[in-house]
This record gives structure tokens, sequence and C-alpha cells, in this order.
């Protein structure tokens, strides 16, 4: 592992060592941040999971009733019939903040609250297929809103989960080894100066006590 391209000095350790406090610090709280998001991840996906198998379980039967229909209906009269819906809906979207993450939340609200209010023709002319057909659309609806809803927090989590991992790897394979490194390459450096200085000093001693007794050193 390469050092920074640093001064050796004290001051200098003294800055690296306060970094990597702090990098240590934040590679702690994004690896929590990460099982978190993990931890709530894997539980949206098997909500996912469910919700697709029981939304394409509904939309098929449906299908299937509005085959039934088809056939046994005029197409003039099954146009008509579908021209103009009865009940309206009206969707708002909201934003919730998971781990720094903002998922979109899906508000639904209709025209009026009677669940029935979904036919919007007469029963004369019409199958009783098609009436399934859309109850079946009507009763899927909600959990077709809350997938898209939880297929898009998935979405973005994972997003935010890749990127976690990204930086915690950064500090945990390359940030903290290289600023331990540096630490110990200038402590090692200031050791050295400080037995270099020792020795000079010694030297200088030396000199000194030859020059005041007239001795010689070797």
């Amino acid at each position: 592992m390469a050092v920074l391209n640093v001064n050796p000095t004290r001051m200098e350790m003294t800055n690296l060592k306060r970094k990597l406090n702090t990098a240590r610090k934040g590679h702690k709280l994004l690896k929590d941040k990460r099982d978190e998001l993990m931890q709530q991840f894997m539980g949206l996906i098997k909500e996912n999971k469910s919700l697709r198998e029981e939304v394409e379980a509904a939309v098929m039967q449906s299908n299937r009733h509005m085959a039934v229909a088809r056939s046994v209906m005029q197409n003039e009269i099954l146009d008509v019939a579908l021209m103009l819906p009865k009940q309206n809906m009206s969707l708002e979207i909201e934003e919730k903040n998971v781990m720094s993450v903002i998922i979109p939340g899906y508000k639904v609200s209709y025209k009026t609250g009677n669940p029935m209010d979904i036919y919007s023709y007469g029963y004369a002319y019409t199958s009783a297929d098609m009436d399934d057909a859309i109850l079946a659309l009507s009763e899927v609806l909600p959990k077709l809103i809350r997938l898209a809803e939880v297929e898009k927090s998935c979405q973005l989590m994972a997003t935010e989960i890749e990127k976690t991992r990204r930086r915690v790897n950064a500090l945990e394979h390359v940030m903290i080894p290289r600023y331990e490194e540096t630490i110990k390459y200038i402590s090692m450096k200031l050791d050295e100066n400080e037995r270099s200085t020792t020795t000079r000093l010694m030297k200088v001693k030396d000199m000194m006590l030859a020059e005041a007794h007239g001795y010689e050193t070797y």
C-alpha cells in the first residue's frame, strides 16, 4: 500500500491520526447504513415477489373473463359499454426518507367511496364475464399500485446500497490502510531522526569533552 505524499512531521502525523479516526467512524456508520438498507431491501424484495404473483394471477383471471365476454358479445356493444368510466381515481405521490433514500409513497383516492361504482353500463346486453373481468381488475388495482411503489423503492435502495458498498470498500481497503501506512512511515522517520539527533549530540558531547580534557576521540 503506497503512503501519502506528506512531510514526515509530528504535526502531519497528528493530522493523519485525526483523519484516520474520522475515517474509521465513517466506515462504521456506512457499514451500519448498508446493513440496515440491506435488511429493508430484502423485506421489500419478498413483498415484491408476493405482490407480483398476486397481480399476475389476477390479471390473467381478468383476461380470461374478458376473452369469454368478447366471444359472446358484439364488439360494438363492448366498446360502448366501456366507453365512459363511472369511477374516477386520483393518485398522490408522497416521499418517504428511509436511511437518506427518498422513496415514493402512492396514495389513492376515488371519486366515490362505493367500491361497486365500477360498472358504467347496464346489465341487459352485457356478459357476466365482463363484470367478473372488471371486478378482478378493480380488486387488484391497489396491489398493482403498491407493486409499482415497492419496485421503485427497490430500485432506489439498490442504487444506494451499491453506492454505500463502494464507499465502505474504499474506506476499508484504500483510505484507512493508506492512513495507517503513512502514520507508520512518519513514525519510523521520526524515530530515525531522533536517533540521528541523539547520535549527533553524543558526538558533539565527546568532542567537547575531548577539547576540555585534551584527549583525542576516535
